[in-house]
């Protein structure tokens, strides 16, 4: 078990980031790795709201996991619901914890923002990430997601 400390993520923490995207970005079918785009992501989150959260597993000064979320109004559950995206730990250090322990934090950040429900996108091709998430009590929805890119 390695010792490692979980916080929000900084500004300074992007580059490494950013390489944990390129990780993640490999294996998900809808989405390219393109460092730019994700450095302008990650920095919209970093800086523009407390409605957004990336949580980062640290080792000894070296990202080594994120989990990214973002609240949304959910109409369903009348207030706040946790759209939780880009879990992904360094491949060195899975099995160890820190993905549970990510998603602990995730969750507990997302509660003391009213949230009533949590949600999870995640690849449906990727089958140990999946299994993953059920281990840890996800439940699939009968919801499928869908995206467009609007015309400009």
């Amino acid at each position: 078990m390695v010792d490692y400390i979980v916080r929000q993520a900084t500004a300074r923490d992007i580059p490494a980031l950013c390489a944990l995207l390129k990780i993640l970005f490999s294996i998900e079918a809808d989405f390219a790795v393109d460092e730019q785009k994700q450095r302008n992501g990650l920095e919209l989150m970093i800086n523009t709201s407390e409605e957004r959260c990336i949580m980062v597993a640290e080792l000894q000064g070296t990202i080594i996991g994120m989990c990214t979320a973002q609240l949304v109004i959910s109409t369903a559950e009348g207030g706040n619901a946790a759209l939780i995206e880009d879990m992904v730990i360094h491949e060195d250090y899975r099995r160890q914890g820190i993905g549970r322990r990510l998603l602990q934090e995730i969750e507990a950040w997302a509660l003391k923002h009213g949230s009533k429900r949590l949600q999870l996108l995640a690849d449906r091709n990727n089958s140990p990430a999946l299994a993953y998430y059920q281990r840890l009590g996800w439940r699939p929805t009968q919801l499928m997601a869908f995206q467009k890119k609007p015309e400009s």
